[in-house]
């Protein structure tokens, strides 16, 4: 059993952002906390994509507030929130395929030694944060072209990681995996928990948010539609947030909640 800390690393509180006429996100709250995995999900168009961009910085909000570690921050681009500890893996994963993976650990934050780039220290760097993650990759001298698909986004996950980061967003990581490289992708989600990360993880899949989140939170037309404790919620319960059906956990409570004021 995984111990989650009482209080968030990171929480948005009324958070939202417009796009000239378009009104991506409306009052959203989240909270993340150290030790624990939170699935953010919602159908296509519902604001998921945006709400992680402000986290990271990509699109500072408009109305809101976002708290870390108890006191409130502004993050107006990438540089404050990596400053802070955010770490975001997108999709595309920006890895630079003709270069080995110690390279692409270590691209932008290459260690130096009298101003020479220290090749023996960032492969010794490279293989503990490997080994601590037991990543298996045959070699860490390799081209990111000759990996697989499993093997590049733990990669780009241990990239995400040599910043020493307390929150890690990661953007779809099992698409477009097989069956055997998500499992590696899920484990290496696992291993972040018992790390003591904040894991904010998107994701469609809902056999992969079952399997390794704590926390669902559901996004519905830029605005909140549930959070649910993973273990007590159905698998028909977290899709009829999602959809808008009117017969779902939400609005039951919402109709128990009128009934017992009346």
């Amino acid at each position: 059993m995984i111990h989650v800390s009482a209080a968030p690393v990171l929480a948005l509180r009324g958070v939202s952002k417009r796009f000239g006429a378009v009104q991506a996100l409306t009052d959203v709250d989240l909270e993340i906390h150290p030790g624990e995995v939170v699935a953010l999900v919602g159908d296509n168009g519902a604001g998921k994509s945006t709400l992680v961009k402000t986290i990271a910085g990509v699109h500072p909000i408009d109305e809101g507030v976002i708290e870390w570690e108890g006191r409130q921050v502004t993050i107006d681009r990438p540089h404050d929130a990596q400053e802070l500890g955010v770490a975001t893996v997108y999709q595309d994963l920006a890895l630079c395929d003709n270069l080995d993976v110690v390279a692409n650990l270590f691209l932008g934050r290459e260690l130096r030694r009298a101003s020479v780039i220290d090749e023996v220290a960032m492969e010794k760097r490279a293989r503990e944060l490997l080994d601590t993650l037991s990543i298996r990759i045959p070699s860490v001298r390799i081209p990111i072209a000759s990996l697989s698909g499993g093997q590049r986004q733990v990669v780009a996950i241990a990239r995400a990681l040599i910043g020493e980061p307390k929150v890690v967003i990661l953007d779809e990581p099992t698409a477009a995996l097989g069956v055997e490289q998500t499992a590696q992708v899920l484990d290496l989600v696992e291993r972040l928990r018992e790390r003591g990360l904040g894991v904010i993880l998107i994701s469609h899949n809902m056999a992969d948010v079952k399997a390794v989140a704590d926390r669902v939170a559901v996004l519905r037309l830029g605005r909140n539609n549930g959070v649910f404790p993973v273990k007590d919620t159905s698998h028909e319960d977290i899709i009829a947030a999602i959809t808008g059906a009117t017969d779902n956990a939400v609005t039951r409570r919402q109709a128990r909640t009128a009934e017992a004021q009346q």
